[in-house]
This record gives structure tokens, sequence and C-alpha cells, in this order.
């Protein structure tokens, strides 16, 4: 129970409990965080053949950013340190005769508290399972925070890609689109870069990268088509903490000389790695 005298709830299976309890923390309860946009706003419908650059990318990020804010303010309420297994999901939501359609971002995962640690200014939250997280904390490292790189890039139709008919027809390379597919990917990749940066961490590691690819009609021209390559990668940005040039040292081992009878009142020698004479 937490200091009101209410139980905690999770989502974490029975083994990241007792994990993240090997660890030093406890849960504090569910989070969670949601954002709704119209569908228009965080869709590309502009053709990009008539705009510079399509904002969509920083719309599709702004959204799923508020919700992993909006879950960490949650856990800040419990008063937990972090949030563990977070999950990410995006739903459409079908337009009716009176309302527009729209796009839902939600984030969840479980609060947990370091026991006797004080508060942090900022919870972290990463979006490895308890068991994970218990494994990297008794590593050396420490979750940052969970997060993202966004792109959306755009192609007008030219002479190329329409000789070369729909996409996945023929069995020759259509530069425009594998052009299109990288640059949406690197974008998202610099993007998630700028983010472990800002936080400080050493690092990223990446749980998921999707790539979705749509044809629109041309909002422009008529009978013309516009193509959509939308990225998104997530993952945890990790920092290590303590003495970073600090060398490992060996694990203690159970040493039995084999030279001498054993004795049975007699304990295991624990030294360092086995020398050649105790072999």
């Amino acid at each position: 129970m937490d200091e009101t005298g209410r139980p905690w709830d999770s989502l974490l299976s029975v083994a990241e409990f007792a994990a993240i309890r090997q660890a030093g923390f406890e849960p504090a309860g569910q989070v969670f965080g949601a954002a709704v946009y119209y569908a228009a706003t965080v869709a590309g419908v502009a053709c990009p053949g008539t705009v510079a650059a399509l904002p969509v990318g920083e719309r599709l990020y702004e959204a799923r950013r508020t919700a992993l804010d909006r879950m960490a303010a949650e856990c800040a309420g419990l008063r937990g340190h972090g949030i563990v297994g977070v999950s990410m999901q995006v739903t459409e939501i079908p337009g009716t005769e009176v309302t527009a359609a729209a796009i839902k971002f939600t984030a969840a995962g479980t609060a947990v508290r370091a026991t006797g640690a004080a508060p942090l200014a900022r919870p972290f939250s990463c979006d490895l399972s308890g068991s994970d997280f218990a494994k990297l904390v008794t590593a050396g490292w420490v979750p940052a925070a969970v997060v993202l790189g966004v792109s959306v890039a755009g192609l007008h139709d030219d002479l190329v890609t329409t000789s070369s008919g729909p996409w996945g027809t023929g069995n020759a390379e259509v530069p425009g689109y594998t052009s299109l597919i990288t640059q949406a990917r690197q974008t998202a990749r610099d993007q998630l870069a700028r983010s472990v940066r800002e936080l400080g961490a050493d690092g990223v590691v990446v749980s998921a990268m999707t790539l979705r690819v749509r044809s629109d009609p041309c909002h422009a021209q008529a009978a013309a088509a516009d193509h959509f390559a939308e990225i998104v990668i997530t993952g945890t940005a990790l920092a290590r903490f303590g003495r970073r040039d600090a060398a490992a040292r060996p694990p203690v081992q159970a040493v039995m000389r084999l030279d001498e009878p054993a004795r049975l009142d007699e304990p295991a020698r624990l030294d360092g790695p086995a020398r050649p004479a105790d072999r």
C-alpha cells in the first residue's frame, strides 16, 4: 500500500515484479497519458511539390510526446521515481456525420519507487520490461526517458514514378521511392539522436522502428498522386552511473583446492579467478 493506505496496481508480470524488487524498487501504480488529434492535422494532405517541408512529422512527434509527458505527470503525482514497461498505442477514430476523424495517442506503464531515495525533478521512463530494467540497473546503467524519432517525407509524382507504375509492380528500382524512404529514416534518426543529446544520455536502445507508406490523390494537380513515408523510431535513452573509467572487477569464485584432501568442516575459500596452482 502507498502512504494513503491505497493498494498499488501495476502492469507487471509476477516475474517482472520480483525482478524490480530485487533491484531495490517497488511499484507505485499504473500510469497513463493520452492525446487525441484531428486526423487532418497529423496526416500529410498538402502536395509535397507545392510546399518546402512537411510539418506532419512534428505534429506526430508532439502528439506522442504529449501522451508521454502526461503519463510522467501521473507518475510524479504518485511520488514515483520512474516508469517501466511503457507501451504506446496509436488508434484511428473514424469520423461520423457530425464528428471529424481523429487519432488517439496513448502511453501506459507502471510507476516505480526506489526505496529510501529522494524524489527526482522528473521521473525517468523506459519501454523495457521490469526484468530488463532490473538487469540494466544491476549492470550500472539507468534509463533516462523514452525517446522518439518521427519523420514524414513526401514525394509528388514525376515522370520516373508515373512510368514505373504503382508501388510493388515490376522488378526495377524506382529511385524516387528509394530516396523517399531513405530520407524519412535519416530524418527520424537525426531527431532521435537530438533527443538523446538533450537528455545528456550516452545512447539509446531502440525497441521499435515502423515504416508506413501510403499514396493519396494529389490535392493540387488532377490525375496525379502524392506518396508519403512515415517512420517512427522508439527506444529508451540510457546513461551510465558511477565512475565511467572504473575497470570491471572479476567475479568472485568459490575455489576448492584439489592438491589436498577436502575437509567437510572447512568452508571453501572465496578467491578471485583461479590461479594455475589451484587448478
